[in-house]
């Protein structure tokens, strides 16, 4: 469905953003991947990606908190490509704490990764999109793009300032073959997650099952996590002509959390 076509996953050297990426190398896109990691291990994955896809797949290390590295990481990959067909927005810090402890660089940090980063990779990826008359934007932001919990403020001030942001690009783009779409995933398994669980169980003294199952419990209906390759399967949707009138909508993906 892809061949020939570009897919630019920011924070894909794990989680969610690698199994985007392996979702859209399996129809066919050349993968640009990007994140930090062990060199060794990205670069196992990179040429796993490309063998197992029979497809081109790089990688650039930007860092997500910085304009100008943001500007090189898109220019690299049109210097290599000549073109960005997909650019899906995944990278993500999290920090938890009451707002008055708050560490104002952890605000600053979070809002820079989880908003700003996007509106920097869209404005620079767009022009030559909107030029072939097609491209496919896809924010990954959250259950929490939607709904708020205590003790996250940056991270769900920036998530729903992703979803806003998708809302003015979709609508911007409205009558091009253009779209921009947020997918919003309740709990995964990620590493990121799991650190998060880790701490519960040792601050409750509980072991790590239970913790799991009291973190789903208390949010997800479905007491299933969302795995990365189903918010892969929904971003290759987005990809298809079948999803072309999909447009500034942010999709919940969360074993029912926000239909409660």
């Amino acid at each position: 469905m892809l061949k020939g076509k570009v897919a630019l996953v920011t924070g894909s050297t794990s989680g969610i953003g690698l199994g985007i990426a392996r979702a859209l190398a399996g129809v066919g896109a050349d993968i640009v991947m990007n994140g930090f990691g062990d060199a060794q291990e990205i670069e196992t994955l990179r040429r796993g990606l490309a063998d197992e896809f029979k497809v081109r797949a790089i990688h650039l290390p930007a860092d997500m908190s910085k304009p100008d590295e943001i500007a090189a990481m898109v220019k690299g990959a049109l210097a290599q490509f000549g073109r960005i067909d997909v650019l899906v927005n995944n990278a993500g810090i999290q920090h938890t704490a009451p707002i008055q402890d708050f560490p104002p660089e952890r605000w600053d940090a979070i809002i820079a990764i989880n908003l700003s980063a996007s509106f920097h990779t869209i404005r620079l990826a767009l022009p030559q999109m909107l030029t072939r008359n097609w491209g496919r934007i896809i924010n990954i932001a959250s259950a929490h793009g939607l709904v708020a919990s205590v003790q996250k403020v940056g991270y769900i001030a920036a998530k729903h300032g992703l979803v806003g942001l998708t809302k003015v690009v979709a609508l911007e783009t409205a009558t091009t073959g253009v779209t921009c779409n947020a997918i919003c995933p309740g709990w995964v398994l990620t590493p990121l997650v799991q650190k998060q669980i880790d701490a519960r169980a040792q601050k409750e003294g509980i072991d790590v099952a239970k913790a799991k199952l009291d973190l789903l419990s208390e949010k997800q209906p479905s007491h299933e996590f969302v795995t990365p390759e189903q918010i892969g399967g929904l971003a290759v949707f987005l990809c298809s002509e079948a999803a072309a009138q999909i447009r500034g909508l942010p999709l919940a993906i969360d074993g029912g959390w926000t239909a409660q």
